[in-house]
């Protein structure tokens, strides 16, 4: 099954890791670490021209979206058992 995290990317729901909501980033500094590593090895993509508000980690990228991280946890529990 496949998970929509705004515009036009969608990934594979077996490739999610986690999902934050974007204030992370101010209130921990090993999630700026982290973010700032993958965006160094390029491994980060801004979804839409739209503000941020979830940060999504996958196996492969880590995406800036511009969907709710609680939103996007409601799509991957609507996701059948496989």
């Amino acid at each position: 099954m496949y998970v929509h995290l705004g515009g036009e990317r969608i990934v594979r729901a077996s490739e999610l890791v986690a999902i934050f909501d974007v204030s992370i980033e101010q209130s921990s500094r090993i999630s700026r670490q982290f973010t700032a590593c993958a965006s160094k090895r390029k491994n980060v993509e801004v979804i839409g021209e739209e503000e941020p508000k979830s940060i999504v980690i996958t196996t492969r990228k880590v995406y800036y979206s511009p969907i709710s991280s609680s939103t996007l946890k409601k799509r991957t529990h609507q996701l059948p058992d496989v």
